[in-house]
């Protein structure tokens, strides 16, 4: 009998996870160490994403003054991370994860440290399409194996709570992020705030020197590809009924929102007129946003279940979204962003939480790789089409069509088996 074959009674039930990772530690998290000292690297991690989210469109914007070409730095950015996530999982499941983590946080620390020395004989627009795009696909490496870390080291019951801290923090870290990024961008430049990103993720990785994980990957039982491990992945979303319609949806969701940063900017700096320090400080109340959400995806699952926290979730994405076009005072565009990415929290701590809660331990790697590849297969030429429309035709309609469409996935999901899922973590 397969390894999956054993597990089908998990793939087909969302509400029966696997057998508990050992933890039996009754402790609050912030008192179990290697958790507190887990949480700390993964936020200084994010804290160098968020110095990158600012930092390297406004470097683009400030040589070149469109936002086309923000959204074709994103979109590559993205492409890589999609190539990325096809192997991601194989070598996650392979290979020590604290190492892996370890040494994606000096990579990126050394590709993101390239950007401001280059710039000090001069802007190199050249080198963004070959930082970010390296940068994004080792950042996959870490996503992918920051996952299916979290269960080893907090068990299975408490999955919801570790991944709304986590993403609580890394949500502050957002705050304090753009903000630095916008100020530093400021004062000194742009790439001068990538020289912080950079710092950002060395500390991190110290910090992980220091964790002890408990989860190990499953001993492969016979050689195989890399098509043969997506393959792996694939099969089992496909048997799992809320797993393989949120992949679904998601694939559209994605398509439309990861140019929304690019689009923020752009109406700020285009169409309001504002400088660098309202970016930042736009997009830190934008992760405000996010905390509240990681803080309160616990509770709200538990009283309306998975189903309910996620498509209402989408449904308020979709709305907010639809109105940061229209929004013509900083405030509103920032009360809208805010409540954007609070909600697109919810939901994505949500999917990963399920998806932690009912993949077999040996398989959570290639899992989660396939759920990503799927996910942002098209991400990437989403950012671009987002980003070039609202450079013809504004950002007012480009924002109304791509939220209008993400209140219609809400609606789709109602006629999927996410609406019956109550399982409650």
């Amino acid at each position: 009998m397969t390894y999956e074959a054993e597990h089908e009674r998990e793939a087909d039930d969302p509400r029966v996870p696997p057998a508990s990772a050992s933890d039996g530690s009754a402790r609050p998290l912030w008192r179990q160490r290697d958790f507190t000292t887990f949480w700390v690297a993964q936020t200084l991690s994010f804290l160098g994403d968020s110095f990158a989210l600012i930092a390297l469109p406004l470097l683009v914007l400030q040589a070149t003054g469109s936002i086309a070409r923000m959204g074709l730095l994103t979109a590559v950015g993205g492409a890589a991370s999609v190539v990325a996530a096809v192997f991601a999982g194989a070598v996650v499941d392979r290979v020590d994860r604290r190492k892996l983590l370890i040494a994606c946080d000096l990579v990126r620390m050394v590709l993101y440290g390239l950007v401001p020395l280059v710039w000090l004989f001069g802007p190199q627009i050249w080198l963004l399409y070959v930082v970010l795009p390296l940068c994004e696909a080792v950042g996959m490496l870490f996503a992918v194996g920051y996952v299916t870390v979290v269960r080893g080291l907090v068990g299975t019951e408490r999955l919801t709570e570790a991944n709304g801290r986590l993403n609580a923090t890394a949500a502050a870290a957002g705050v304090l992020g753009p903000l630095c990024a916008g100020l530093v961008a400021a004062w000194s430049g742009p790439a001068a705030a990538v020289g912080v990103d950079a710092a950002s993720f060395g500390v991190s990785a110290a910090c992980l020197a220091f964790v002890r994980l408990r989860g190990r990957p499953g001993k492969a039982t016979e050689r195989s590809g890399l098509w043969r491990d997506l393959r792996t992945g694939i099969d089992f979303l496909r048997g799992h009924p809320v797993l393989r319609a949120l992949t679904a949806l998601l694939f559209v969701f994605s398509f439309l929102t990861l140019g929304l940063n690019d689009l923020v900017i752009y109406h700020l700096k285009h169409d309001l007129g504002h400088d660098d320090g309202t970016v930042g400080t736009v997009m830190a109340v934008g992760a405000l946003g996010t905390i509240t959400g990681a803080l309160l995806v616990a509770r709200v699952r538990r009283r309306l279940g998975f189903g309910a926290t996620w498509t209402g979730s989408v449904a308020v994405c979709g709305l907010s979204f639809a109105g940061l076009g229209w929004a013509r005072d900083v405030p509103v565009v920032a009360a809208l962003t805010a409540a954007f990415l609070a909600c697109v929290g919810m939901a994505g701590t949500c999917s990963m939480s399920l998806r932690q809660e009912v993949t077999p331990e040996p398989l959570l790697g290639r899992v989660t790789s396939a759920f990503w590849t799927l996910q942002y297969a098209a991400a990437p030429i989403g950012a671009a089409v987002l980003t070039w429309a609202a450079e013809q035709q504004g950002t007012t309609p480009v924002s109304l069509v791509a939220g209008a469409c993400c209140v219609l996935i809400a609606g789709a999901a109602l006629f999927t088996p996410i609406r019956r899922s109550g399982s409650r973590t």
